[in-house]
């Protein structure tokens, strides 16, 4: 009983971990840079996360956003 809960408890740990990697954190980049929130997290789901993030910080604010 306590092994199956435990289990459930690491699953659901790794599902929030894997959204919050995949998801909340570039899209959180995107919209503090001025960027496309969809399109930084599409990007992040078709190639990798790490390859998005890395990405938004080498390419920092957006030069056209409208302040």
């Amino acid at each position: 009983m306590v092994d199956t809960l435990l289990l459930i408890v690491f699953l659901l740990a790794s599902l929030f971990f894997v959204f919050w990697l995949y998801i909340l954190l570039p899209a959180g980049m995107a919209a503090k840079r001025g960027r496309s929130a969809f399109g930084w997290v599409l990007l992040s789901i078709l190639f990798s996360p790490i390859l998005a993030c890395l990405l938004l910080w080498l390419l920092g604010d957006d030069p056209n956003q409208r302040e």
